[in-house]
């Protein structure tokens, strides 16, 4: 029997961690990272390989949050209806085992459907891997607090996180090397050439790692059944409530997929497919008038001397990248100013100059139609945004709705009669959607001249150092994990994000990016060293000093352009790092009996991480990317709100972590 207390005592401190157990389970942690990067190269496969559109593409990140939602509350209806909460009847242990079968035999459902040409057989697959997911967060979340004493279970649930997002980091190099023969990042390019063996052999190997984890955990004598024995009390109401809520995001979100396949948006469709064509005859016109030129150039000192061949090899490079998204690449003024210095520069030879005046008009043309793609796209992103911002608001009030109903009568809540899950529920879903909003939206930021006008690829070391700050601050939680004199933990916890920043610079420079413009970055991670050290090990505080961090470096990344905004912005990803373990451990705080439902609740709100980012990219369309930053400042501001009331409520309940909580975490 499995429970956690109602307060943390003195005597508590005496509870051993299972280390044999915890060393196992965070093993599966670090496969499911290292699954992610098959993932990264799988599903981007499968959008060139079916030819997806911009619906269908969003269909499968859809896929995937909507799992987690369905597979969670799949678990909590059979415990309302059947008496038995079924992790607790299986145990974790076996739930666990269960989850990674599941997702094996998704994983299996995609290679099959890859091999029929079938899009909606892929969207099934990918949908049973994570609901095999669900199952497994579910299980593991509760599972690593319970293995020693509950007020330092958030260091172990960060020690996962930090593993896991080891996995995350090094799979891409692996698999790059396993695929491409070379530990440099891998392109869309090289993706979209892929042979179809050669992605069902790594998909078959991804199936492969999901059953051999199911079988490390089945045989690890060491790990407990975790088994929970209590029968749970009915939660009609609160089934009937979440039954009623899923049926209103349905509501919310026909419209917003519909609206994809709407004329407004199949007429965008068309004018970006005749943008693109222009686009391609302007690079091909642009590389022969430079390319004759430097022919001409080359013929002349041919006359005279050798040129090694490398040093052609060289030049033709020079002149594709010259040519290539020629277009694209600049703004309007700068693409203008261009061709005039091109008009100039031939203004004597009159077959270029008549390529160059194809171009100008080309470019011309496109400003036409960009600017009708605009006046098109902007009442569409709004009516969808309205959709979306209904779908938020659904999840808020059924929330507030369940906290205030259960307040006045708890029969028939369950788990939500308990005000930290309810909350703990909210905090879980904007923390979600903030970590997915940041990261996804980051690369369109800098875009903008003011954050260094890169391009998609010119911004992937930020992109990935942004994520490689979850890891930062998930390996700095996790080492409370471990008995250490205070002296060593401190040592420790300066020493390991350090190193791991250096680990995130070699592992992205090894990649073949250039991390030079991200050194200072160290500043950052220091400035989050600092607020590890003031928060003590203690969850309440912890959560309140990172989202007041969150909070102060989304305004700056607001109000401010250039390095400090970029990196303001990228240190929201160490704020998140060690939130997840945070709420999760103050949400199921006192829960007991209801540990496994509420931990089911909790997943369920994985579902932010498909609401909160599109609402922020379909803001960006209206009031620009920069400005629409204050969405994750708003996030944070309810998650610094949480961290004062969570304490608040858990005091007057005798459940108090102020005796020394480990934090830190990731999902």
């Amino acid at each position: 029997m499995i429970d956690n207390p109602k307060g943390h005592s003195e005597n508590s401190n005496s509870i051993p961690t299972n280390y044999g157990a915890l060393g196992t389970l965070v093993t599966v942690f670090f496969f499911w990272g290292f699954i992610a990067a098959g993932n990264s190269i799988f599903i981007p496969f499968c959008k060139h390989y079916f030819n997806l559109d911009q619906f269908q593409s969003q269909l499968i990140d859809f896929a995937f949050y909507t799992a987690y939602y369905i597979g969670a509350l799949g678990l909590f209806a059979y415990g309302s209806f059947g008496g038995k909460d079924l992790v607790g009847k299986w145990g974790y242990k076996k739930s666990i085992v269960f989850g990674l079968l599941f997702s094996a035999l998704g994983a299996a459902a995609m290679i099959v459907a890859v091999n029929a040409n079938t899009f909606s057989g892929m969207l099934v697959g990918l949908f049973i891997v994570a609901l095999g997911f669900s199952l497994q967060q579910t299980a593991a979340q509760p599972f690593a607090i319970s293995l020693g004493d509950p007020s330092t279970g958030t260091s172990r649930v960060n020690l996962g996180g930090g593993i896991n997002s080891f996995g995350t980091t090094i799979g891409p190099i692996v698999v790059a090397l396993a695929l491409f023969g070379t530990t440099a990042a891998v392109t869309d390019e090289q993706i979209a050439a892929l042979g179809l063996g050669k992605v069902i052999v790594l998909y078959t190997c991804v199936g492969g790692l999901f059953v051999a984890a199911a079988a490390l955990f089945h045989f690890a004598k060491k790990v407990p059944s975790g088994i929970m024995e209590e029968e749970t009390e009915k939660a009609n109401k609160a089934l009937y409530m979440l039954i009623i809520m899923t049926g209103l995001l349905v509501m919310m979100f026909v419209p917003v997929f519909s609206s994809y396949k709407s004329p407004a948006a199949l007429k965008i469709v068309s004018i970006e497919n005749e943008l693109k064509q222009q686009n391609k005859t302007a690079d091909s016109l642009i590389y022969i008038v430079v390319k004759n030129n430097q022919d001409k150039k080359i013929e002349e000192r041919l006359k005279t001397e050798n040129i090694p061949d490398s040093i052609l090899i060289s030049l033709d490079s020079e002149i594709r990248d010259f040519s290539n998204n020629f277009l694209i690449k600049n703004d309007s003024i700068k693409t203008v100013s261009k061709i005039d210095s091109l008009k100039l520069s031939y203004q004597n030879d009159s077959i270029s100059l008549v390529k160059i005046n194809t171009i100008s008009n080309i470019s011309a043309e496109n400003n036409n139609k960009n600017a009708q793609i605009k006046s098109i796209k902007m009442p569409l992103e709004s009516y969808r945004l309205k959709w979306l911002l209904g779908a938020l608001g659904v999840v808020v009030f059924g929330l507030l709705f369940a906290n205030i109903s259960a307040t006045k009568k708890s029969e028939g809540w369950g788990a939500m009669k308990y005000p930290q899950l309810v909350l703990g529920m909210l905090a879980i879903f904007v923390y979600v959607g903030v970590e997915v909003a940041i990261g996804s939206n980051l690369g369109e930021l800098l875009k903008l001249d003011n954050f260094g006008g890169l391009q998609a690829s010119e911004a992937t070391p930020y992109i990935a150092m942004y994520w490689g700050s979850l890891m930062i601050g998930r390996w700095a939680g996790a080492v409370s994990a471990f008995k250490l004199s205070d002296t060593n933990k401190l040592i420790l916890q300066i020493i390991v994000p350090l190193v791991a920043f250096g680990i995130i610079l070699g592992v992205n420079t090894v990649a073949g990016y250039d991390m030079k413009a991200l050194y200072y970055y160290i500043f950052c991670v220091i400035i989050q060293i600092a607020a590890f050290y003031f928060s003590k090990d203690k969850p309440v505080r912890t959560l309140l000093i990172f989202g007041v961090l969150g909070i102060a470096a989304m305004i700056i990344g607001t109000q401010t352009t250039g390095t400090i905004g970029t990196y303001a912005i990228l240190s929201g990803g160490l704020c998140c790092s060690i939130m997840w373990p945070c709420i999760f451990t103050l949400s199921i705080a006192g829960l007991g009996k209801y540990t496994t439902q509420g931990s089911a609740f909790l997943i369920m709100m994985i579902l932010g991480g498909g609401i909160i980012p599109p609402i922020q990219g379909k803001l960006a369309d209206v009031i620009g990317i920069q400005n629409s930053y204050w969405i994750p400042v708003v996030c944070f501001g309810y998650l610094a709100f949480f961290a004062l009331a969570v304490g608040s409520i858990l005091k007057k309940q005798g459940v108090s972590f102020e005796s020394g909580a480990s934090v830190g975490g990731g999902h």
